[in-house]
């Protein structure tokens, strides 16, 4: 039997920017024993635009954003190393109302367009201009605004909510995302006191407020690893038990490896899978 544990998702070392008053910090928790790849390529570039970046103790990281300077371009050799880095547009627009990013990099699953992202930051009254390959976003103000997202699309969601949430007045977000991640991410801003309802459903409301404050944070494990090991152990077979999880968060994935003929056995922050290591009956997948 096998157990596996999570890392803090690098996401959320850019949010962590909203720290606002000096002596304030976003500190942020998750089971770890030391910094994956991911987590190391977003605080160097949070480095590289100013934040203090540090990781007291295996699980902890603290971000002091004091010393961001916005206007500092975060090059290509940075973004493409992570698919997560066009969350940097939404933080740094709506903190300190520019932003300039490299289009992101990452996985090379298939396109990645932004068309949604920069609809949100428009609406929200930005100015958004790509100029070789760097997205370039300022705003002498935002203010609160209603967003339909043509797609569902996590990232634009994510990106809307960072940037609204200092916005002036209300803004409403239709046909929004509704994974795990957002509901958490809701959850971390209205710890650093934003005002976001919704999360979760197709409707987000967020009240922008004038300034937002450090925090502790526990994030929550990520569903997408967790699936994928959940794949791999139904796939070359043997006993594997995924600590640290919710299992809430995997019932879509868990019911198609059950219609594959696994076993999948659900404890309270844990899965086990039991797979012989045969050939999987067929499923079909939406």
């Amino acid at each position: 039997e096998e157990n596996v544990s999570y890392y803090i998702d690098e996401n959320f070392l850019y949010y962590g920017l909203f720290r606002v008053k000096k002596d304030e910090v976003a500190l942020l928790i998750g089971p770890v024993s030391q910094m994956p790849v991911n987590n190391a390529l977003a605080a160097k570039i949070l480095r590289f635009i100013g934040a203090e970046v540090t990781m007291p103790e295996p699980g902890v990281m603290v971000v002091d954003s004091k010393n961001i300077q916005p206007d500092i371009t975060i090059p290509d050799e940075m973004t493409r190393k992570l698919r997560a880095s066009y969350y940097l547009l939404g933080v740094l627009l709506s903190k300190y109302g520019c932003a300039s990013v490299a289009l992101p990099g990452g996985c090379y699953f298939g396109l990645r367009p932004i068309d949604q992202h920069v609809k949100g930051f428009e609406a929200l009254g930005a100015t958004v201009s790509t100029e070789k390959a760097v997205v370039c976003a300022e705003a002498p103000a935002l203010y609160g605004a209603s967003i339909y997202l043509d797609v569902v699309s996590v990232g634009a969601t994510i990106n809307a909510m960072l940037a609204a949430v200092m916005a002036k007045g209300l803004t409403v977000i239709e046909n929004a995302a509704r994974e795990p991640h957002i509901v958490d991410l809701a959850n971390f801003l209205n710890s650093m006191g934003a005002d976001v309802r919704g999360a979760g459903t197709e409707v987000i409301k967020i009240r922008g407020v004038e300034e937002m404050h450090g925090c502790t944070y526990s994030i929550i494990p990520d569903q997408i690893e967790a699936g994928t090991y959940m794949v791999a152990a139904a796939a070359v077979g043997g006993d594997v038990t995924i600590d640290n999880v919710i299992p809430k968060h995997l019932e879509s994935i868990t019911n198609k490896i059950e219609d594959c003929g696994i076993t999948v056995i659900e404890y309270d922050e844990s899965v086990r899978i039991i797979s012989e290591g045969g050939r999987m009956k067929a499923c079909r997948v939406k």
